[in-house]
């Protein structure tokens, strides 16, 4: 924030057609490609609108006909959704597990995209990214909330695309797809095609853009520059290898709490399903989590709240890598506070 404001008399306001704008989407694009290893033939598009926004992108620029989907929670399947509803596209194939599990997905001819979710936000649990089906069909990964925190070897992907506030630490409002040759061939024949596709939707048109170092319509550029000092900071850090073993040891020092509390209770199940970037917490139903919550909130500890949708007694933890480890600890230190005086207070 002390750069941003630094920097906002000489680049907030200006064109995003002019030098010092294109220059920074150049850094961020680079700046990816180094961190996530892109390999040779990836491209790295901006646009828009967020990951919601992209969905669409993709039901329009990257789906041909028919799309698998592995649902396990509220942003899964929302995506599923989207191309339910989509009148020019089959109903896809959807594989469902309940929330707190996660499905598996299964090799199908007669799909021509895979679409899963590495950490589904809503519920805290992970997937590994593995490739699916034969050449030709596309795997989309939805990394909203993994991206940065969490190893990933993008040759297993064709779209990698996520939105920078969570693990980048920025604002929303802003898409990101690493693109694979195959998905770039599949993007520039649909978008060449008598398909109806809005601009603004058009994935050339951003792939185009970007190429150009900047984006179809006018950018946040104070969300661009937060995005890039994070960036920074990762990279100096050591990478995403650096980045994923702090979001682990965060979310150790949550899971080993959980464990070992007698009011605390890791939702997942099956420790290797459990995110290392979003913790989900259940507790006993003697300690309000909304009562933890507001009290923490009152104390200037913000945003530990379930996702509403899921209806549980539980907390939700963002172990992003700007988030300090010791912070972590000391949060867990401050539920346990919170809760033996709530349990105090109701024995009263």
């Amino acid at each position: 924030m002390r750069a941003l404001a630094e920097a906002g008399p000489t680049l907030l306001g200006t064109s995003h057609r002019q030098a010092p704008v294109k220059a920074l989407v150049h850094r961020l694009r680079a700046g990816l490609a180094e961190f996530f290893q892109a390999p040779a033939g990836y491209e790295v598009v901006l646009g828009n609108g967020g990951a919601t926004y992209f969905w669409d992108v993709a039901t329009l620029s990257l789906i041909e006909r028919r799309s698998q989907h592995l649902v396990f929670g509220e942003f899964s399947s929302k995506f599923a959704q989207a191309v339910y509803e989509a009148p020019h596209l089959d109903e896809p194939e959807i594989i469902e597990s309940p929330p707190g599990t996660l499905p598996t997905p299964i090799g199908n001819t007669k799909v021509d995209t895979y679409c899963l979710t590495q950490n589904e936000t809503s519920t805290g649990v992970a997937m590994p990214v593995e490739r699916v089906g034969s050449p030709g069909q596309l795997v989309l990964v939805d990394a909203t909330s993994a991206a940065g925190g969490m190893r990933v070897d993008l040759g297993q992907t064709d779209v990698y695309y996520f939105s920078p506030q969570k693990c980048f630490a920025s604002d929303g409002g802003l898409w990101v797809a690493l693109l694979s040759p195959t998905a770039i061939s599949r993007t520039e024949r649909l978008c060449r095609s008598d398909r109806w596709i809005p601009p603004s939707l058009n994935l050339l048109t951003a792939l185009t853009n970007s190429r150009q170092d900047q984006t179809y319509n006018t950018p946040a550029v104070a969300t661009l520059f937060l995005f890039a000092q994070q960036l920074d900071w990762l990279l100096a850090q050591g990478g995403l290898e650096w980045a994923a073993d702090r979001c682990q040891q965060s979310a150790g020092i949550v899971y080993d709490w959980a464990a070992g509390s007698d009011f605390a209770t890791p939702y997942v199940a099956d420790p290797a399903q459990r995110s290392p970037v979003v913790a989900t917490v259940d507790l006993d139903p003697s300690v309000s989590a909304q009562d933890v919550s507001a009290a923490l909130r009152r104390n200037g500890i913000v945003d530990t709240d379930a996702y509403r949708k899921l209806g549980r007694n539980q907390l939700r933890l963002g172990l992003f890598p700007a988030v300090d480890p010791a912070d972590v600890r000391q949060l867990t230190l401050a539920i346990d506070w919170v809760a033996a005086r709530l349990r105090d207070r109701d024995a009263v």
